[in-house]
């Protein structure tokens, strides 16, 4: 019996042209303006933490393509029911670390950076299980790659520093963020 399905193939051909065109103005239809505006910011960050330009790119680059690949697969009904509790999981996760993220931006001098950072992990550990039998281990990776980079102790303190360079970009990540939550996207 010939295992070929014309759904999966499809499938797969959006994941890899969605891969290979993960640049700003090609995503705009994935992405809505909110979520850009706070993925132009977490840029910023990045890039003026690390000083490093390609860097602060190819991390923005590999959360898009995540995220972009994660609907696509969503968006198909690939998940499983179990599978689709993770992602479950996963949203109120996410949900909790945002409201973490705005209060610590809220309340000077509450953040935590070992709780942001348990946070960060939790969320990725839950993508990689959510994702574990669709990606390959290279997008698991770019998982790996963007978590590892924005739960780093030391560039969570300097975003969290009250008087600190980063704190207008975190303004405005808050901002965003708020919006997603009283949108009910996160």
């Amino acid at each position: 019996m010939d295992a070929f399905s014309s759904k999966d193939m499809a499938m797969r051909a959006q994941k890899k042209i969605l891969s290979t065109m993960a640049t700003k103005s090609s995503v705009q239809m994935f992405i809505d303006d909110t979520t850009s505006e706070i993925l132009d910011e977490l840029y910023q960050v990045s890039k003026e933490y690390s000083g490093n330009k390609p860097e602060a790119q190819k991390v923005i680059k590999n959360l898009i393509k995540i995220a972009v690949k994660v609907g696509v697969l969503f968006r198909n009904n690939r998940f499983s029911t179990e599978e689709l509790g993770v992602a479950e999981d996963f949203k109120k996760k996410l949900h909790m670390g945002t409201m973490t993220a705005i209060s610590f931006y809220e309340v000077d001098f509450t953040f935590d950076k070992s709780v942001m950072e348990e946070l960060l992990a939790s969320c990725r550990d839950l993508l990689l299980k959510l994702v574990n039998n669709h990606l390959t281990p290279k997008s698991h990776g770019r998982i790996k790659h963007v978590f590892n980079h924005y739960s780093d102790p030391e560039l969570l303190t300097k975003l969290y520093d009250p008087s600190g360079p980063l704190r207008p970009h975190l303004t405005k990540i808050c901002k965003g963020l708020n919006k997603l939550v009283e949108d009910g996207t996160i």
